[in-house]
């Protein structure tokens, strides 16, 4: 269950390797481990039974087949991970070339029949917002109205089947300028069920990854970005009840990007997060990734995890296990 403003903080992460990139494509590289993947999450999890997500992403397109099981893309089988306290935090990609946001919405019942009995939260689409990408979501046509209709669809399907504890929400990049409108826009166009079905909003977010930002300056850009999101996007949309989680953030290692640096940043961020989450009402921070996709590349998004491509672990690692304790 999504926490409230005065609880601990929900913590999670994306295990798996595949990772997209800045060309509409995808970086990989060797495949998921799912035993060394358990045994990773079970250090970070910190005890069995605490609350922790396992971030998963599938996607609906023109191909998707209905009234079958549908495998989550990465990571494989990722229901296997949701043990011990451990819950998914799944993300279903609307990418309908053909504008099919009714074939979107049986897929979400669908997937809600499948995974709602170990889901927590359900995310329809992925980064909206952005249309310069065919990995996701903004770029396919008519993917407002599949999330102001999907949201809906999706939780009037978790009430019929009695799963009361799966929240439904959706995410954004960063919005700044005329594109700060965009969450307004949205809920602009859509009705009084998709308000009340709505259970909290989502923000992927990289500091100090595509634009530098100076070490000391980094706590106040984050709160500063926070702040934003919540009073200059969130408010004016009438959204400004809901819990925030960041869905994604992460930095990566590499050349000129040391493993120091990036358990420096992994304590600055959840640091800051964990110090606002009353008055900016944010209820979880999920971390992307767990290992990288390829750590024999040298290019900036192979190398976002907390752990190396074969699961041995950078000192972020150990930072992130020890913040999951502090703040979960």
């Amino acid at each position: 269950m999504t926490p409230t403003a005065h609880d601990a903080m929900l913590f999670g992460i994306y295990p798996g390797s595949v990772s997209g990139d800045d060309a509409g494509g995808l970086a990989a590289g060797p495949p998921d481990d799912p035993s060394r993947i358990t045994t990773a999450l079970d250090l970070l999890q910190g005890r069995p039974g605490r609350p922790f997500l396992v971030r998963a992403y599938t996607g609906f397109d023109d191909t998707t087949a209905r009234g079958r099981p549908h495998a989550t893309s990465t990571p494989a089988a990722a229901a296997q991970y949701a043990v011990r306290g451990r819950s998914l935090d799944l993300v279903a990609q609307y990418q309908s070339a053909s504008g099919d946001v009714e074939g979107y919405c049986a897929f979400l019942r669908e997937l809600v029949e499948q995974y709602g009995h170990v889901t927590s939260t359900l995310q329809v689409a992925e980064e909206p917002n952005v249309t310069s990408m065919p990995t996701l979501d903004g770029a396919y046509p008519d993917v407002c109205e599949a999330i102001v209709r999907g949201v809906t669809a999706a939780k009037e399907h978790a009430r019929a089947l009695g799963h009361t504890h799966l929240r439904v929400g959706f995410n954004t990049t960063p919005l700044f300028g005329p594109a700060a409108s965009f969450v307004a826009d949205l809920t602009g166009r859509a009705g009084d069920a998709f308000l009340a079905d709505l259970d909290y909003v989502g923000l992927d977010f990289f500091p100090d990854v595509f634009q530098p930002v100076a070490a000391p300056d980094l706590p106040g850009a984050v709160e500063g970005l926070l702040h934003h999101h919540r009073h200059t996007v969130l408010d004016p949309a009438g959204l400004g009840h809901l819990p925030l989680h960041i869905t994604e953030h992460g930095w990566p290692t590499g050349p000129g990007r040391s493993v120091d640096r990036q358990a420096e940043v992994v304590e600055t961020v959840v640091g800051a997060v964990a110090a606002h989450a009353g008055p900016l009402r944010l209820s979880g921070y999920t971390h992307f990734a767990l290992r990288d996709a390829d750590s024999a590349n040298p290019g900036l998004f192979h190398r976002f995890g907390l752990m190396t491509d074969d699961y041995a672990p950078k000192p972020a690692f150990d930072s992130f296990a020890k913040l999951v304790e502090r703040f979960g």
